[in-house]
């Protein structure tokens, strides 16, 4: 049994539960809450914002989003991520978001803006960037845990002359052990924030 979104307060699943919806597992798993959290607050999301999700995996940003903006639009190539963010968004009982089974560059050929966009994964990054910047009006944001991944989207930012900032984000969570706790380490995550060039 899932919770049920409350009135006014943001629906967050965690890991196991995305898990246990139906057994499928995505390279990568959900976005940590310390690292949505994060991102979510570079966003800076209104409430009457369009938001663009490409690599939207299991659909926990989405649904995160989706308690803020007026209207998501989560892509991702991989069937299986579409039906499992899906399913995620069925269960907080999220509307507003509506998921496409596609590559991002072929999706980013329609005329549609956006006030922010945040991508969570993407093999064509340095590609698509050039062109999402101009449909985005506000705020990019990349999730991104390689140095290869990171060094490119800043490069390729910097060029477009909308680079921002990265935040680096290392978190390590409780564990009990022995009758005390230890700290386990959380891969860590580079947060790349820009801005968008599209004229509002």
């Amino acid at each position: 049994m899932f919770p049920k979104k409350c009135d006014n307060q943001p629906y967050y699943l965690t890991t196991t539960k995305i898990v246990q919806m139906n057994g499928t597992k995505l390279a990568g798993g959900p976005t940590q809450d310390e690292i949505l959290a994060v991102s979510l607050c570079k966003l800076g999301l209104r409430s009457t914002d369009t938001v663009l999700e490409i690599g939207c995996g299991t659909g926990k940003v989405s649904v995160a989003m989706a308690t803020i903006a007026k209207k998501v639009y989560s892509l991702d190539k991989r069937t299986e991520a579409v039906s499992l963010a899906m399913e995620t968004a069925r269960h907080a009982g999220v509307r507003n978001i509506d998921f496409f089974c596609t590559d991002a560059a072929d999706y980013l050929k329609n005329d549609q803006g956006y006030d922010c966009a945040f991508l969570g994964g993407t093999q064509s990054l340095v590609e698509i960037l050039p062109v999402l910047a101009k449909k985005v009006k506000r705020t990019i944001v990349i999730n991104a845990v390689m140095v290869s991944t990171l060094e490119r989207a800043v490069t390729a930012l910097q060029e477009l002359g909308l680079f921002t900032e990265v935040v680096q984000v290392q978190v390590s969570r409780s564990h009990d052990i022995a009758g005390s706790i230890m700290f386990r380490p959380i891969d860590p995550v580079f947060i790349i924030v820009a801005r968008g060039a599209a004229c509002s």
